[in-house]
C-alpha cells in the first residue's frame, strides 16, 4: 500500500463524519498524477508555502504601515496565527487540518502593499474592481508558476475565495478559517495597538470583557473554546450567540479605535495616492509592464487586469522603491 493511501485510510477511520476526506476531493481544474506519499490538501499545503507570493507576504503590512520596530505583525505573521488557529479549532472538532491549514496559508495570498489601503486604492481606480480574496484565487489558479497557477483542489480554492464574512466556503474546514481569520486579527492588532500605545487592555468596554475576558489572551481563549464547544454536535462552525455579538462588538471596537483611528492611519493616504498613481502608470501603457505580465495580456486578459496583478504582487517596500524609480528626481552624479 502507498503511503498515501495509508494516510488516507487514517483520515476515514480517525475524522469526524463531517470532515472533508482527502479521497472525496472535487478535484483540480487539470487532472495530475496522483503523489505516492501525500493526499491532495497537503500537497496543495505544500504547494502554497513553496509560492512566491507566500514569501512576500513578510513584507506587506498587516495594520501598521512600516512600523519601527520588530515585533509587530505583517501579512505573513497573521497568516501563519489564522493557521495555527484554524488547526487548534480543526484538530478539536476532528476535521481536516491539512484543507484547514491550506487554506489558511492561502487565504490572502492576493494581498496587496499596504494592506487594506492598497486594496481600497486598487478598487477604487480599476474599472473591473478589485477584492483581495479574489485576487488570492487568481494567484493560485493564474499567476503562480509562470502563468501556470498551482492547480489547487477545488476545497481549497472554495475556502480561500470565501474567507471573507460575506460569503460562505462551502466546506466546514474553510468556514474555520473564515472564522479564525477574523479571531487571529481582533486578537493580534489588539495587541500590536496596546504595542503602539494606541489602546490599553483597560480602554476595552466592560460589556465585552464580561463575556470575552480582560486581556488578548483571555479574549482569544474565550473564543476557541466556545467555537469547539459549540461547533462539536453541530453541522456547521459556530459560536454561542452572547460570544458572537461580543466578538462582533470588539471588532468594531476595534474599526472605531484603531482601523480608523486617524494617529494610526495618517499615511495610508499616501499609500493610496501611490497605488493610484503606479496604476494609471502600468494601465496607460503595456509596455511599461514586465515581460512575465505581457505575457497574461496575450493569453486574453486586460491591461486593467495585469497592471492590478503587478501591483498587488508588490511588497510595500519593491512599491516605494518603483515610485521613487518613476517619479522621484534624482541627484547628478556628473
Amino acid at each position: 500500500m502507498l503511503v498515501r493511501e495509508e494516510l488516507e485510510k487514517l483520515e476515514r477511520e480517525s475524522l469526524s463524519p463531517r470532515a472533508t476526506l482527502s479521497v472525496n476531493t472535487r478535484g483540480r481544474k487539470r487532472e495530475e498524477e496522483m503523489c505516492d506519499i501525500r493526499p491532495v490538501f497537503a500537497r496543495d499545503r505544500d504547494r502554497i508555502v513553496h509560492s512566491k507570493a507566500f514569501r512576500r507576504l513578510k513584507d506587506k503590512t498587516q495594520v501598521f504601515l512600516n512600523p519601527e520596530g520588530d515585533h509587530y505583525r505583517t501579512r505573513l505573521t497573521h497568516t501563519l496565527e489564522v493557521s495555527q488557529i484554524a488547526r487548534t479549532i480543526a484538530k478539536a472538532l476532528k476535521m481536516n487540518e491539512e484543507l484547514v491549514e491550506a487554506i489558511a496559508l492561502g487565504h490572502d495570498l492576493g494581498h496587496t502593499p499596504f494592506g487594506h489601503a492598497g486594496e481600497r486604492a486598487l478598487d477604487e481606480v480599476c474599472p473591473l474592481g478589485f477584492e483581495h480574496n479574489e485576487q488570492s484565487v487568481r494567484v493560485v489558479d493564474v499567476l503562480e508558476r509562470d502563468g501556470e497557477g498551482l492547480n489547487l483542489t477545488e476545497e481549497v480554492r472554495d475556502g480561500i475565495l470565501n474567507h471573507q464574512m460575506k460569503s460562505m466556503p462551502y466546506t466546514l474546514e474553510g468556514r474555520i478559517v473564515r472564522l479564525s481569520d477574523k479571531l487571529a486579527y481582533i486578537h493580534h492588532d489588539m495587541d500590536d495597538a496596546i504595542r503602539a500605545r494606541v489602546l490599553t487592555d483597560k480602554d476595552v468596554p466592560e460589556e465585552i470583557g464580561r463575556i470575552l475576558g480582560y486581556t488578548t489572551k483571555e479574549r482569544l481563549d474565550t473564543l476557541i473554546h466556545n467555537i469547539v464547544a459549540t461547533s462539536r454536535d453541530a453541522d456547521d462552525i459556530l459560536m454561542e450567540p452572547e460570544v458572537e455579538h461580543a466578538m462582533i462588538s470588539m471588532r468594531n471596537f476595534m474599526f472605531e479605535r484603531v482601523y480608523q483611528n486617524p494617529v494610526v492611519k495618517a499615511e495610508e493616504s499616501k499609500a493610496e495616492a501611490l497605488i493610484r498613481t503606479l496604476y494609471s502608470y502600468y494601465s496607460e501603457d503595456a509596455d511599461r509592464l514586465p515581460e512575465e505580465y505581457k505575457k497574461l495580456m496575450d493569453k486574453g486578459d486586460s491591461v486593467e487586469r495585469v497592471a492590478c496583478d503587478f501591483i498587488a504582487s508588490m511588497t510595500d517596500h519593491f512599491a516605494i522603491a518603483t515610485y521613487e524609480e518613476l517619479y522621484i528626481p534624482k541627484s547628478w552624479h556628473g
